[in-house]
């Protein structure tokens, strides 16, 4: 049976996200690069783990890995998010959804509600919901 349709993002996450995109836009300036899985609060702490081969993670590796970053990374008041950095435009690719199927895997084991997005230069995408936000000038507020 299918899970059932993610509701949107709450405004505190759509914060988050945005400040995630802002940190990405600062300090990644390579055009090409392999995708980056972060687990936490964007903006404050997050543990990340960079995907070095250009084949899509196994699914069991990927889900005891984003397992293992949520239990590094739950001590906060807000639940850690999962946002995977990359370059390109956000229409899903392959990392987005095998990452997806870890990280919804590793949650639900965990028992904590999933919030998972894409990150580029341009913006944030929620596979989940299908909300997503761009900006071709993004500052600091």
């Amino acid at each position: 049976m299918p899970a059932p349709p993610r509701l949107p993002p709450t405004p505190l996450v759509e914060t988050l996200l945005r400040r995630a995109v802002l940190d990405f836009r600062v300090s990644e300036r390579r055009k090409c690069f392999a995708p980056v899985l972060h687990v936490g609060v964007p903006g404050a702490s997050c543990l990340t783990h960079e995907q070095r081969c250009a084949q899509a993670v196994e699914h069991g590796l990927g889900a005891d890995l984003v397992a293992a970053l949520l239990h590094r990374t739950r001590a906060g008041p807000v639940e850690p998010l999962v946002w995977l950095t990359r370059s390109g435009e956000l229409v899903l690719e392959d990392a987005d959804a095998a990452w997806l199927s870890a990280a919804r895997s590793a949650y639900a084991e965990a028992q904590v509600p999933l919030t998972m997005a894409v990150v580029t230069r341009r913006g944030w995408w929620d596979p989940l919901s299908g909300r997503r936000r761009e900006w071709n000038r993004l500052r600091r507020r």
